[in-house]
């Protein structure tokens, strides 16, 4: 299956760009359709997308070329070539918390209410991007043997695209991008429509975002095979641990303010 969704002469668009695209403007409408709901402010929502868009790619693509700097400092303009991958989504996520804490302190808005209304939205977006992976090619895992695939009612077409060539040899390899899509997508479920709820605490959907996404990250990097390294220890399951102890600290914050989450102003009081 080929990565170009388009090539039309000089100009080529590639399936890995699209889906980041796609996944940025459902997150979007999505968090939207929130602001609107919650009678929060528009304009300040515009400008917060604005300004958080470039920051969130520039920082999954700092975090992946930071750890995979060998394979960029003979040819540092390849950093600019994103559209080939290598955007890790643990430095989009702390780059964009950073930019949301500081953003929100500035305007005096809730900065916890702001982070209950993107968790959804951000492990949706996650969800979809992780198809990039499937058309480059990338974000999988060890060699996997045809029965499994069929065992696990994986499709056709992605098994198809599982058959690849590296250093290694040419297997079929396990569709980790596939897990944690599906994952990421349960997660979307559960929190959203949690939060249809009447009652639910200010701070619930942002510890079940770093509870699931984090839990789910650590376990599929076990398996992936072309993971970032500290040293001996694989920088995902890392910051996965960290996401689950933050994602147990809102949670508690939670239940012990017993702020319920529609009835949170945005700005703070």
């Amino acid at each position: 299956m080929s990565r170009v969704f388009l090539s039309i002469g000089p100009i080529t668009i590639y399936w890995y760009s699209i889906l980041i695209l796609t996944a940025f403007l459902i997150g979007y409408a999505l968090v939207y359709h929130e602001f609107k709901k919650e009678k929060m402010s528009l304009a300040f929502f515009s400008d917060y997308f604005f300004y958080l868009i470039p920051i969130v790619i520039v920082g999954a693509r700092l975090y992946y070329v930071i750890f995979e700097w060998s394979s960029y400092a003979s040819h540092p303009l390849s950093i600019f070539a994103v559209w080939e991958g290598g955007l890790a989504i643990h430095g989009g996520v702390l780059a964009g918390l950073i930019f949301t804490i500081f953003y929100t302190k500035k305007h005096k808005i809730n900065t916890l209410k702001l982070f209950d209304i993107i968790a959804p939205a951000l492990i949706l977006g996650q969800a979809i991007g992780r198809w990039g992976n499937f058309f480059n090619q990338e974000a999988f895992g060890p060699e996997m043997g045809i029965e499994m695939f069929h065992r696990l009612h994986i499709p056709q077409f992605i098994i198809d695209q599982m058959y690849i060539t590296d250093h290694l040899g040419t297997f079929y390899r396990t569709p980790t991008f596939f897990f944690e899509s599906l994952a990421c997508f349960s997660g979307f479920l559960l929190i959203y429509f949690l939060r249809r709820r009447k009652k639910i605490y200010l701070g619930i959907s942002s510890g079940l975002y770093f509870i699931i996404y984090g839990t789910t990250r650590f376990f599929i990097e076990a398996l992936r095979t072309d993971s970032l390294w500290l040293g001996p220890i694989k920088v995902a399951q890392l910051v996965s641990i960290i996401m689950v102890l933050a994602g147990i600290a809102f949670l508690i914050y939670a239940y012990k303010t017993k702020r319920y989450y529609h009835e949170g102003e945005i700005k703070n009081e």
